[in-house]
């Protein structure tokens, strides 16, 4: 039975996508693939052909979120890649809960994605690496998730299920792609990634709302968990693109690595004598900042977009 939240929500994704195919020529109007790029990532919009490309910003785009973070350029690319020029949608940027955005805002791209025709998302984000195993620069292919801010309400698919996408309990078990990851393993000794000091692993991502990034006491509680990365986006879109049946490759670029030493007491006997100064430089060491979640955004994007790109051309 369709209800009228079910009924609102496509009608808007379908006007979306309406006025954005309105944009694009014949050879771009259905995509295959769509290419979600995280912070720093935005570079992977040039791993398209030149011509024909068409780039719409968010803000021209009626219902579309905007996204306010720095390194999130906001803007939706169609062109074709790889060989076998493969019709292809980026999403330069997304909106992320802790901005302000309703979870339905959040992932509306995804059902704009679904109506005009996507089957396969691939998902980029910069994440922090809980896995002590993990170095600044690794690439993470997810293969599962821990939804934090789901466990406790904050569920993208909370409400009256929408029937124009999929049904009301579908399963995530198998949300992350077997043989999409499969591929990527392939693609990255095909490429002789394996021969240089960046390393691809395969972890669970662990999804927190934000926008501060964890405390010692949350990193530990986290990695006890069994995350090896954590992040604050990528899994309401990945339960909205299963959701609608899509499939689902994801990456997370390790841009630092999580501090999960707990932190010194005061009383200890060896700070004593520290000055305010020397104290703050003590307790800094590691500390996250998004400067350089967008430094080793810029280092890795190579190799990231040559992955991408040969992951698609052999689909």
């Amino acid at each position: 039975m369709e209800t009228a939240a079910s009924s609102s929500t496509f009608q808007r994704a379908t006007e979306t996508a309406l006025h954005v195919r309105a944009a694009l020529p014949d050879v771009l109007q259905n995509p295959k693939v769509a290419i979600v790029c995280g912070s720093g990532l935005g570079g992977l919009a040039q791993t398209i052909e030149p011509e024909p490309k068409v780039e719409l910003a968010y803000e021209t785009i009626p219902n579309f979120p905007r996204s306010t973070v720095q390194g999130h350029e906001g803007k939706f690319v169609f062109g074709l890649l790889g060989p076998q020029k493969t019709p292809v949608a980026l999403l330069v940027g997304r909106a992320h809960f802790y901005e302000g955005h309703s979870m339905d805002l959040v992932t509306f791209a995804t059902r704009v994605c679904k109506v005009l025709g996507v089957e396969t998302m691939i998902v980029t984000n910069a994440a922090g690496g809980l896995n002590q195993d993990y170095a600044v620069g690794d690439i993470v292919c997810l293969n599962d998730h821990l939804n934090m801010a789901g466990l406790v309400g904050i569920h993208p698919l909370r409400g009256p299920n929408l029937e124009d996408f999929g049904v009301r309990f579908p399963p995530l078990s198998d949300a992350y792609d077997l043989d999409l990851r499969r591929r990527t393993h392939r693609a990255w000794k095909k490429l002789g990634l394996d021969k240089q000091k960046r390393r691809l692993h395969e972890g669970i991502y662990a999804f927190v709302a934000g926008p501060t990034y964890e405390t010692r006491a949350e990193c530990r509680m986290l990695r006890g968990f069994g995350a090896d990365v954590v992040g604050m986006s990528t899994v309401p879109e990945i339960v909205v693109a299963r959701h609608s049946g899509i499939r689902i490759l994801a990456f997370s670029l390790v841009t630092n690595c999580a501090v999960l030493e707990a932190g010194s007491r005061g009383d200890d006997e060896a700070l004593q004598a520290m000055t305010k100064a020397e104290l703050d430089e003590h307790l800094s060491k590691g500390k996250a900042n998004h400067q350089e979640v967008l430094e080793a955004g810029r280092e890795a994007a190579k190799d990231m977009q040559a992955l991408v790109k040969e992951i698609i051309s052999d689909l």
